[in-house]
């Protein structure tokens, strides 16, 4: 792709620094709840504490973030990869960065007195995942945070989109990048967070935003179209390379006037969603900067996306690690 520095393979990733808790429940869960299936809402830490206590297997803890599992994704494939946020200073701070290190990643993460932010991530029999997110100390990145930061080194810097509601730090964040010769990519992250920030994504994908990952909810959120081509070019139209990921029916990629299909992986079943889009996008960048085609950056997204629906969590296990690998690098 045009623009990537030449020299420069690393991808950042910068966003909430979570700890994800995984828990199975039904679809009364979430109709008491009163939170949209497959969406995100906040709550406060009681909210998930008295979940979590209500819950019987105990939830699975680990590492989370939407570019946190991009970063990571990276740095299990061989990459070279940097994680940006901000976390406690506790036993849960501790957690997340000594499983950053064992995944790989630089860390880049400032520390604070508040509680490490978390995610109880409540996957339903149909593997659709909805999350109830306590931002805790991830909320608080501070522009000083990003001093440090080798945004030097960076090919790509890849934001999620639930920094949003952080303006200044999201601005500054891709400021930094451009000035640093980086491409910009973006996630738009949920449906109902593009909905209620439409005119900031807006002026974010119309100004320093290269790359664009969506959805086909968020997708359609976005451009205001339901057909699929529609919302992919809408997308196109405004960023240098757009990604349109369709769940089991595949992935669609865009830039300038070659589009091509990405056909999804395996038989489209799915024990759990949660980080499909985030390993698809950690496959697609680390073949960006490592100089693949189009089509094989796609495919190595979708196999990433595909074996991270057949577990748990946004973790891949070791040796589905080395089978992507064996196959695609």
């Amino acid at each position: 792709m045009q623009g990537l520095p030449k020299g420069r393979k690393m991808v950042m990733g910068v966003g909430s620094a979570l700890i994800d808790i995984l828990a199975r429940a039904d679809d009364d869960f979430l109709v008491s709840s009163g939170a949209p299936k497959g969406g995100m809402v906040y709550v406060d830490p009681a909210f998930i504490d008295g979940a979590v206590a209500a819950m019987d297997p105990a939830p699975q803890l680990v590492p989370g973030g939407s570019a946190c599992n991009t970063a990571v994704g990276v740095g299990m494939l061989g990459g070279k990869s940097c994680f940006v946020g901000r976390c406690g200073r506790g036993d849960m701070g501790d957690f997340f960065v000594g499983c950053l290190q064992e995944r790989k990643v630089q860390p880049a993460v400032a520390r604070c007195d508040l509680p490490t932010g978390r995610v109880l991530s409540v996957i339903t029999p149909d593997a659709q995942r909805t999350m109830f997110t306590y931002l805790g100390a991830a909320e608080t990145l501070q522009l000083e945070d990003l001093e440090a930061c080798p945004f030097d080194r960076a090919a790509v810097v890849h934001v999620e989109g639930y920094l949003v509601f952080n303006r200044a730090v999201i601005s500054s964040i891709m400021e930094r990048a451009k000035i640093a010769g980086a491409l910009v990519s973006l996630d738009l992250a949920s449906f109902n967070i593009v909905s209620s920030e439409k005119t900031v994504f807006d002026e974010l994908v119309g100004g320093p935003v290269d790359i664009l990952f969506a959805n086909e909810e968020e997708g359609r959120e976005f451009s205001g179209a339901d057909d699929r081509e529609a919302i992919l070019a809408y997308m196109a139209e405004r960023v240098s390379l757009a990604v349109l990921k369709m769940g089991p029916e595949g992935s669609l990629i865009k830039s300038g006037r070659t589009q091509i299909y990405i056909p999804a992986q395996g038989d489209g079943k799915a024990i759990d969603t949660t980080g499909a889009g985030d390993l698809y996008a950690a496959g697609f960048l680390y073949g960006l900067v490592n100089r693949m085609t189009l089509e094989n950056c796609g495919n190595l997204g979708a196999a990433c996306g595909f074996q991270v629906c057949q577990v748990i969590g946004a973790s891949i296990p070791e040796h589905k690690w080395e089978t992507i690998k064996e196959a695609y690098l």
